[in-house]
């Protein structure tokens, strides 16, 4: 099952990295170096800045959200790819907009504003639940949309790191994928090329849990969307540029986190992810749940929060992947010396009544 995304050959090929690296093997090579495939007596040199804004972090909190006026013969599916945004993220973002046709002049938002996920703020962190890829720089964050597996064939929740950037990757389909095509009657070769056609797109990084990589895609409407056998699928656009921003050894942290919370400047931010573009009332009430025993658990690690049950209501109920403020963390004066002695007896009374 874990070579389902991943050509053997891959592994293989993953040994011979100081090879790679001095020079590049007579023939038969799947993938090659993405750090030593540039050609510094080019008379082209590519652009491999980000495609992404790198947002400050500020306290839980990165980024800002944008607007986006379409053409007429614009889709989601399209302004995704341009803009670097997947299509679910867009659909929720943006209710009541058809998108196959918004028509012309359709201002739509871009949810491009973030409460960061649980993890550490170090290399890469995907979080299957909003089918989105952080990348953690010196300057702040990177976020781009990632398609994941499916329910069928999940990514792994684990913690990773890059050890192989690859550039033009050949695909060896693994046999149990080989197994399906032929069960739907599709013929699947046991080796795809590089080339529009290669699942695995231009570019691909290559991590430590075994048959797992980031890589391209040759279907681009899968990006940000539960779609793969359990790798991470970007636009070509991104991760040919994001390749050379990544080290060997960055860390990968994987987690599934549909309710995110945090604080930034005093403010409380609740940010709430149904999974799909449906939201059935199974999905609305697991959600609930979870919310919150989210809220529950962020109030006894932060005293002073105060939060309001109908701004939570209005996250849970739209669940559309945009931070809602739902409260404030309330400050005392420290020269109130009445209110620092009340203020351990405060925590389990009137706090408590603020949210249910």
């Amino acid at each position: 099952m874990w070579l389902r995304c991943l050509a053997v050959f891959f592994l293989a090929q993953s040994l011979m990295l100081p090879a790679l690296q001095a020079a590049e093997p007579a023939g038969g090579v799947a993938a090659k170096g993405a750090k030593n495939a540039g050609n510094s007596e080019s008379p082209a040199t590519p652009d491999r800045s980000p495609r992404v804004p790198t947002f400050p972090v500020q306290g839980d909190l990165a980024g800002q959200l944008g607007v986006y006026e379409t053409s007429y013969e614009d889709t989601f599916a399209a302004i995704g790819n341009r803009v670097a945004m997947g299509y679910l993220e867009l659909v929720k973002a943006n209710p009541g907009v058809d998108p196959w046709l918004p028509g012309e002049g359709t201002m739509i938002t871009l949810p491009r504003q973030y409460v960061l996920p649980d993890a550490r703020r170090e290399g890469i962190v995907i979080n299957l639940a909003e089918y989105r890829l952080y990348y953690f720089t010196d300057q702040g964050v990177q976020v781009y949309p990632v398609g994941v597996g499916t329910e069928e064939n999940p990514s792994p929740l684990t913690d990773a790191k890059v050890t192989m950037p690859l550039e033009s990757p050949a695909w060896y389909p693994p046999a149990s994928i080989r197994a399906e095509y032929e069960a739907s009657g599709d013929y699947l070769p046991r080796m795809i090329p590089p080339g529009p056609g290669n699942p695995l797109g231009s570019h691909a990084l290559l991590l430590s849990e075994a048959g797992y990589l980031i890589h391209g895609t040759n279907k681009q409407f899968g990006v940000g969307m539960a779609v793969s056998h359990g790798c991470f699928r970007m636009y070509n656009e991104d991760i040919s540029r994001f390749v050379y921003q990544v080290e060997k050894g960055t860390p990968v942290q994987i987690v599934r986190d549909a309710v995110k919370i945090g604080l930034s400047d005093g403010e409380v931010w609740l940010e709430v992810h149904r999974p799909h573009e449906e939201y059935p009332r199974e999905d609305r009430d697991r959600l609930w749940q979870q919310v919150f025993s989210e809220v529950e658990a962020f109030r006894a690690s932060n005293p002073g929060v105060e939060v309001q049950r109908a701004a939570i209501e209005l996250a849970v109920d739209q669940a559309d992947g945009i931070p809602t403020m739902i409260g404030e963390r309330i400050t005392r004066m420290a020269a109130d010396e009445t209110v620092e002695e009340k203020a351990p007896e405060s925590e389990g009374g009137p706090e408590q009544q603020l949210y249910f």
